[in-house]
């Protein structure tokens, strides 16, 4: 219910006094004919079939209870042509399971949720499984880790439609944390105690407001009042990323949000970031994004005006 909830609210839920008018509209669309029952006992009438799904604009695909089995060949079918017809699909946890069946996840990176990533590849050897993520984007194809992962690949579609800004903002409104990369680990071994938030939390906030500085592990370290080896455990233990990618990853959002938001030259921007040139910016920039900053810029600057 979780993973068809996840969407529901983020492309459909009641947008009332939001910064921007709301571009989505969300429709369920189910196999047959009356309500569906969830794996919970809920049900949900999705009044819309299989035709419907073909004509969307993104298609997205939940958790299924029964990923064990063969999906119903008519979804396949309709999830083949919808991908001819150059419609956007995405999968949430063991949706993945239905996009693989129906050949979509061949040759390409996908996620599901790490207890059934073995399972993913040994049934479609195609598909090359990134077991340890939070959602991976191939263009047309998206998929994504379990629960609340799916939540971060909604939100990573909203960024990637119209920009950091809105996404972080509906974020904010849906009392959720801002825009994660698909790349960071899907879970954490040792969950952040009240103890450590304390230590970290008002560590994150002060290196979030001092990103221009030339920071270490060992000032954040000093920072957080713990030595250099504890601080990168405990960091790493929490976030699953090292300090130093947890700050390049931030450096980086700062910048989508000076290149979409404001006229600043990219020099310029690469020195409030903390990362120094323009050069240095582009590097770090394209491997998380995929595209340089000019790009991103032209991109997101050209959707903020129409």
């Amino acid at each position: 219910m979780f993973e068809l909830a996840a969407p529901c609210e983020v492309f459909g839920g009641i947008r009332d006094n939001f910064p921007v008018p709301w571009w989505y509209e969300v429709q369920l669309c189910g196999i047959g004919d009356g309500p569906v029952r969830t794996a919970e006992g809920f049900m949900f009438d999705g009044s819309l079939g299989l035709d419907d799904l073909i004509q969307a604009d993104t298609v997205i695909v939940p958790a299924c209870a029964d990923w064990q089995d063969d999906p119903p060949p008519a979804l396949l079918e309709a999830l083949r042509e919808a991908y001819k017809r150059g419609v956007r699909i995405a999968s949430i946890c063991t949706g993945a399971f239905t996009l693989a069946a129906a050949g979509l996840l061949d040759g390409r990176k996908a996620s599901t949720h790490w207890m059934h990533a073995d399972e993913l590849a040994r049934r479609w050897p195609a598909v090359r499984v990134e077991a340890n993520v939070l959602y991976t984007d191939e263009g047309q194809i998206l998929t994504s880790a379990g629960a609340a992962a799916g939540l971060d690949l909604c939100l990573h579609i909203v960024q990637r439609d119209h920009g950091t800004r809105i996404a972080n903002t509906l974020a904010r409104r849906i009392v959720i944390p801002p825009h994660r990369d698909g790349g960071q680990a899907q879970y954490i071994e040792q969950p952040m105690t009240i103890n450590d938030a304390a230590h970290l939390g008002p560590l994150v906030d002060w290196a979030r407001k001092n990103l221009q500085k030339p920071l270490t592990v060992e000032e954040l370290a000093t920072q957080a009042n713990m030595s250099p080896r504890t601080f990168a455990r405990k960091f790493r233990d929490t976030t699953g990323t090292t300090p130093m990618q947890w700050l390049s990853a931030e450096r980086v959002r700062f910048a989508q949000d000076l290149l979409e938001n404001t006229d600043q030259s990219i020099d310029h921007i690469a020195s409030l970031c903390g990362l120094g040139s323009a050069q240095v910016l582009r590097t770090h920039f394209t491997r998380i994004n995929q595209v340089t900053p000019h790009e991103f810029r032209r991109t997101f600057r050209a959707n903020a005006t129409r």
